[in-house]
């Protein structure tokens, strides 16, 4: 998008477009018919803009709740931290007495936004101006423009200044359209874009901040004197964060689940046995499973392992846990095909939901293999107790 093209869409044409845009959403069938419409009003670029704001705005709804107002990239929202992770990353800032941040890869301007709304003076800075321009504009759809700093610059040029605390966001992804693999995930920190030792310059000067970083990243590569956070909203694993400095709060690890905001921590007892199944089975969030604190929640839930390196928790009774889905169990054995399918025909079993964690078997191979015919339903988990495949057969606890 260019400047005129910005320029346009923000403005009170542009904003009046948009709404009669949103009154009926933009799909695959009508997509042509309304860009073809307004061509007819407005010269190309400038529509195309509209249909890409208009688009944007529709999945960003699922991001933040003044999506309406904001304005987007394809790349700024992919990479945009949703506000809920957001609003909970700037009250840990905000709990620390921190009062100004420097929002290092700001973005569209989404944690800028949360840490201002949380009192906050932002300086939020970014080498794409359009990025830039949309922070200041979505910071003011938030009501808190007074309080948010867009800065053009190149972090790996811009030289430490004085702030409070620090937020880097690095791109963790190739840009999208890019010649090259567009889109990659970036896995190791040395490639985010810039690279976590960007932040060896700034820690000097500035010891409490935090970094974002991919849920999927390597612990080999986790700084030392730091706190990784593991959060997932909604029962998806969705973002990490490195804490420096006061913001670190556990030892190492911690897992968090959004949107309700409970918290486990390496602090707590993490030495749980393996045994064999019991008459409840609870799969762990994946923020707990990423995290290394399944021994934790165990300890916590008074369950064991149904073996050193499954993530499945078994317990006699039903427990009250939102870091964990409940199964009840009807029964287990070791893995045999023939058995299974008896047994699921036996009890007129057609439908299937297949689970697995350690084990080499494939899923869709196997649901054909079982050729089930009947009414009712249910799921299997193909694992391991103490290193032998074994199945077991339950149902979703209510």
């Amino acid at each position: 998008m260019s400047p005129e093209e910005l320029a346009f869409v923000s403005s009170p044409e542009g904003a009046a477009l948009l709404d009669k845009l949103a009154a009926e959403p933009l799909t695959p069938d009508t997509h042509l018919a309304v860009a073809a419409r307004l061509r007819e009003h407005i010269e190309p670029g400038m529509a195309a803009a509209l249909l890409e704001t208009a688009l944007l705005r529709q999945r960003a709804t699922r991001k933040f709740t003044r999506a309406a107002r904001m304005f987007f990239t394809r790349d700024g929202l992919e990479q945009a931290t949703a506000e809920v992770v957001a609003t909970h990353r700037a009250r840990r800032y905000a709990n620390a007495g921190i009062q100004t941040v420097a929002d290092l890869g700001c973005g569209i301007g989404g944690d800028a936004i949360a840490m201002a709304s949380a009192g906050a003076e932002v300086i939020a800075v970014d080498r794409e101006w359009l990025h830039v321009a949309m922070a200041r504009t979505n910071a003011n759809a938030y009501d808190v423009g007074e309080r948010v700093l867009p800065v053009l610059a190149d972090l790996t040029e811009l030289p430490p200044f004085p702030v409070g605390g620090f937020f880097f966001d690095p791109a963790r992804r190739t840009v999208t359209g890019a010649r090259l693999a567009p889109g990659r995930r970036l896995r190791s920190v040395d490639d985010y874009l810039p690279p976590l030792s960007l932040i060896d310059r700034w820690h000097p000067l500035t010891p409490d901040g935090a970094v974002k970083v991919s849920p999927g990243i390597d612990y080999a590569e986790l700084p030392p004197e730091t706190e990784v956070e593991f959060v997932s909203l909604g029962g998806e694993v969705k973002e990490a964060v490195l804490w420096y400095g006061r913001l670190r709060t556990a030892a190492t690890r911690r897992a968090t689940l959004l949107p309700n905001g409970d918290t486990l921590t390496d602090l707590e007892p993490g030495e749980a046995a393996a045994d064999s199944p019991r008459a409840y089975l609870y799969e762990p969030d994946g923020a707990i499973i990423r995290a290394h604190l399944v021994g934790q929640l165990a300890c916590r839930l008074d369950a064991s392992l149904l073996d050193p390196q499954i993530a499945y928790l078994a317990v006699d009774a039903p427990v009250s846990t939102s870091f964990a889905r409940g199964y009840q169990i009807d029964d287990y054995f070791p893995f045999q095909l023939k058995r299974l399918r008896s047994y699921l025909r036996e009890r007129n079993v057609g439908t299937v939901t297949i689970k697995k964690r350690g084990s080499p078997l494939d899923v869709d191979v196997l649901r054909q293999a079982l050729r089930l015919r009947g009414a009712d339903h249910r799921i299997i988990f193909l694992t391991q107790v103490m290193g032998r495949p074994t199945i077991l057969i339950g149902k979703t606890l209510a």
